[in-house]
């Protein structure tokens, strides 16, 4: 069911039952979440079953404030607490050393922990009330395309699960992840927070994985992250990357028998069939990041088979989107 996140009485009850145990879907800035009490090893494990998510990928702990970190962290780096200070409440996702003992199958058995504050005021008061760190992948079946409205959510998993309503989200795209446990900070997953945003908040130079591979060469591997496998957050039709002149060939060449396709692009298409969806992609990213997952979500429900995406420009501001449809092509 879906209940308005202004109603005092829905947080209430909300709060209520991640304290039983049960799971709640939450809005965020950037998706919106399927949260358990992350403390709790069986609701945590009603997450990873819902979702059809494998028990060793990690979840992000979602807490009301920086106050809570010590509860789950062991320690933070000076570099992860200036990151906290400039991008919390925030899109920023920040991957710290594991307390021992605390939330151990929320972290996929690692001794690290994703933890991030977010920027939504019904997610605030909803953790808030709940007292507890709440463990919140995107309420999607795993893999599939985030949601960023409420309905999204109700219909991946229907109306037994209480659902508040904060309304589509501002942003769009999951956080930025920042590994905090190599003395360095390493970017994991791009996000709407660019790497210069990054560098700028905690003065020092951001690394992004193929850096750190480079660094460190043979000595081990970046942890698992949340949202960091090669091929997610794809729809059912197949996605494909390409560039303006090639959308607008095949079209051409396919005229008017083209049927099940979806065109998104930020150049403008000419098309004969009538059996072709056209949306137009918006010009700067922030408002390509907040529309994307919906737009791949209409193009399923209306039936195409293949969705052509124009090429993105590439700009560090573009990261983020870029890196949701190069997974989503992958799958």
């Amino acid at each position: 069911m879906i209940r308005p996140g202004t109603d005092p009485q829905a947080i209430l009850e909300a709060a209520r039952r991640i304290q039983a145990g049960a799971l709640v879907g939450f809005p965020t800035e950037t998706v919106y979440g399927l949260g358990a009490d992350a403390s709790n090893d069986q609701a945590v494990a009603g997450i990873f079953a819902a979702k059809g998510r494998p028990a060793d990928h990690p979840l992000i702990v979602h807490l009301a404030d920086a106050g809570q970190v010590p509860d789950y962290a062991s320690s933070v780096p000076p570099f992860a607490a200036l990151l906290m200070q400039a991008c919390w409440p925030g899109p920023l996702t920040l991957i710290l050393p594991r307390r021992k003992g605390v939330a151990s199958f929320a972290a996929g058995g690692q001794d690290s922990i994703g933890l991030r504050c977010p920027a939504h005021p019904v997610a605030l008061a909803f953790l808030k009330a709940c007292g507890t760190g709440v463990a919140g992948p995107s309420a999607n079946r795993f893999g599939r395309v985030s949601p960023t409205t409420a309905q999204h959510v109700s219909q991946e998993f229907g109306d037994a699960l209480l659902v508040l309503d904060g309304g589509p989200c501002a942003v769009g795209i999951e956080s930025s992840i920042v590994d905090c446990t190599r003395g360095r900070p390493v970017l994991l997953r791009p996000g709407v927070l660019t790497r210069a945003q990054l560098q700028a908040a905690c003065g020092e130079p951001v690394l992004d994985t193929d850096e750190l591979r480079q660094a460190e060469a043979a000595a081990g591997r970046a942890p698992r992250a949340p949202g960091t496998l090669a091929a997610h957050y794809a729809p059912n039709a197949k996605v494909r990357l390409m560039d303006a002149h090639s959308i607008q060939t095949a079209l051409d060449l396919l005229g008017t028998e083209a049927a099940h396709i979806a065109v998104y692009a930020r150049a403008v298409m000419h098309i004969k069939s009538a059996q072709v969806l056209y949306r137009r992609m918006p010009d700067d990213a922030a408002a390509t990041a907040q529309q994307l997952f919906a737009v791949l979500r209409d193009f399923d429900a209306q039936g195409v088979k293949l969705i052509w995406v124009e090429n993105l420009p590439a700009a560090g501001e573009w990261d983020g989107v870029r890196d949701r449809l190069e997974r989503a092509a992958a799958s």
